[in-house]
């Protein structure tokens, strides 16, 4: 059977720790409702997470799997990525109506509004994330509610800090030929005129209208994370390079060599919401060892093989 357990990290934090039997694991933070490792069967760390990190309130967790909402970034009045982050989250008692999780480990989580929440957001919501693991994947459904009267929108992202060998080896494909919206440019829109995303200096771009599936492909760990997503059109492409790594406080001066951002949101059209109306996303991480062919990957068998 899969395990699904709590542990006492030693920061002082509770943390679900999710596995199965192949040997893959993920642990859950209840603060922010956030992953903040996962590994493979070999126990290889799949996703950053700052040597610098806070792991208690009111900090958010730098690295991980944050959960922006409702709002990400600085697209709104609200405090960069919103305050799901920063909150404590519950079990979730009433997981229905999603499908039995067979054969995973899973977990699900809920944060509810308060009135602390609605003193700066004024609407009433439930949001609710099932966190799977099975071999090579990591599944995250989040379902947002409206429990107020009144309508609403919101704006949704998972941030997704891949850990990765080096930075300047790196390739995103999916991309191409997209509009982005660069946010170091004032949000100025762009069309991506290369024909894979690489690194070699400060990127943070909004990519819009994006395909269900995006490969990040790690040249020296010959492994391609595959990143599938549901009801969340766009795609974050952030990494801060030396000279902004070294302006974050919680993070490590050399991390930006280790790590890239690749999220899934709606960001650029807000999600509006009726009441007691209910949006649902999705979203799968998986590990595809990437085969080669004189040096080079093959984006075809990435993209469009079945894996």
């Amino acid at each position: 059977m899969p395990l699904n357990t709590v542990v006492n990290a030693r920061d002082g934090s509770s943390r679900i720790v999710l596995s199965e039997p192949s040997g893959s694991r993920a642990e859950v933070s209840l603060y922010g409702g956030q992953v903040v490792s996962w590994k493979n069967e070999r126990r290889e760390q799949l996703l950053y997470m700052s040597t610098k990190a806070q792991m208690k309130p009111p900090k958010a967790i730098r690295g991980g799997l944050p959960i922006c909402f409702p709002q990400f970034g600085n697209f709104g009045a609200l405090e960069r990525h919103g305050f799901a982050r920063n909150r404590f989250w519950s079990f979730d008692n009433d997981p229905s109506p999603l499908p039995p999780a067979n054969q995973q480990s899973t977990v699900d989580l809920v944060l509810k509004s308060t009135e602390d929440d609605l003193k700066i957001w004024p609407h009433s919501f439930e949001l609710r994330v099932r966190i799977s693991i099975s071999p090579g994947k990591l599944t995250i459904i989040p379902r947002v509610r409206n429990t107020d009267p009144k309508a609403f929108s919101f704006m949704f992202a998972l941030r997704n800090y891949l850990y990765v060998s080096d930075i300047s080896e790196v390739r995103v494909e999916g991309l191409e030929t997209l509009d982005y919206l660069d946010n170091l440019m004032r949000r100025e829109r762009f069309t991506e005129q290369a024909d894979a995303i690489t690194f070699d200096g400060e990127i943070d771009r909004v990519y819009l209208n994006t395909p269900t599936k995006i490969a990040i492909i790690d040249h020296e760990r010959k492994r391609t994370i595959e990143l599938r997503k549901e009801g969340m059109p766009n795609a974050v492409v952030w990494n801060p390079w030396d000279k902004k790594a070294k302006s974050i406080a919680d993070m490590g001066d050399e991390d930006y060599t280790t790590m890239l951002c690749v999220d899934s949101g709606a960001i650029e059209t807000p999600i509006l919401l009726k009441p007691c109306e209910e949006w649902r996303g999705r979203q799968e991480l998986s590990i595809v060892s990437s085969s080669y062919c004189s040096g080079q990957l093959d984006p075809r068998k990435v993209l469009y093989g079945d894996h």
